[in-house]
């Protein structure tokens, strides 16, 4: 049987570059992959607002589970961005109310220069010099005592890793009560987030103000043991997970001319992660999370 050609019309040039053109391999990117999938949906999109719900409610449960797993994580970076900010200081713990004995004028007075007794006063705090109210002298940084590394501490044992954790908390509660974080960086890896962010928090407070009545007590030891390193691979060898549970107060504390006093303590709970390194534990990695029930 005789097969009939697809077109009676000669071949032309025109029809032979055309040939080569479309023949040619296309460079589909992303953006044209992007539109092309748009313009399918909107094309495919049902009409109407219950039509839309309607199509939206009914389908396969992976679909379900999926978007289940969506809501939970961006639940969950909405979370960690909340316990990351109250740990960094950028915003108070849920039931923390701070009061403002003083607000921050638009401009600082110059200090009066007649005589002591004309010194300038804002909120019952004589403003210093640098325009910052001055720090009471019965809360001075010099009436804290620098915390000492137990002896047990330097040792190569769980209860080492333990007491050292410990005594990195007290570092940290004295920076903030002194502005001095040489004892919480001698005792931190350079470099890691927790350690970076708290000197940084520490030193811009104290670069226009201070603080005072600051602590942190442990209230439980919740885990003390070797870093599993199939459920934290990021974990450094001769590392000791520590696990505790704290209270927190931010006591009182100076921005400019503003007086924050914190009312009450908040729980939270407290991950360190404590490395045997040059014969003396150092922390490696932090966190922390207001939820004590996990």
């Amino acid at each position: 049987m005789m097969v009939p050609p697809l077109s009676e019309r000669p071949v032309t040039e025109e029809d032979e570059e055309q040939f080569r053109r479309e023949s040619m391999p296309r460079t589909y990117t992303l953006r044209q992959r992007w539109a092309d999938y748009r313009a399918e949906a909107r094309a495919n999109r049902p009409k109407g607002v219950k039509a839309r719900v309607r199509a939206w409610l009914h389908v396969e449960p992976f679909y379900w589970g999926m978007r289940v797993t969506y809501v939970v994580l961006v639940v969950g970076a909405v979370f960690a961005v909340y316990i990351n900010g109250v740990a960094n200081g950028w915003w108070h713990a849920w039931g923390d109310k701070p009061t403002i004995a003083a607000t921050t004028p638009t401009a600082r007075p110059a200090p009066s220069a007649s005589s002591p007794t004309d010194a300038a006063m804002s909120g019952g705090y004589q403003i210093g010099p640098d325009g910052v109210l001055v720090r009471p002298a019965e809360h001075a940084a010099s009436t804290y005592t620098k915390p000492e590394l137990p002896e047990e501490a330097k040792e190569n044992t769980e209860r080492g890793a333990e007491l050292a954790a410990e005594y990195l908390l007290d570092t940290l509660t004295y920076a903030w009560n002194t502005g001095d974080t040489q004892p919480f960086e001698d005792i931190t890896q350079p470099g890691k987030e927790f350690r970076e962010t708290y000197i940084q928090n520490v030193n811009e407070l104290y670069s226009h103000g201070w603080m005072y009545d600051n602590t942190s007590t442990v209230t439980g030891i919740v885990k003390v043991t070797p870093a599993d390193k199939e459920k934290y691979p990021e974990a450094e060898p001769k590392t000791i997970l520590v696990v505790f549970d704290i209270e927190t107060n931010n006591g009182t504390a100076c921005v400019d001319q503003s007086i924050i006093v914190s009312e009450g303590k908040f729980p939270s709970r407290l991950f360190i992660f404590m490395t045997w390194k040059d014969g003396r534990w150092i922390e490696t990695a932090a966190g922390v999370t207001h939820d004590t029930q996990s």
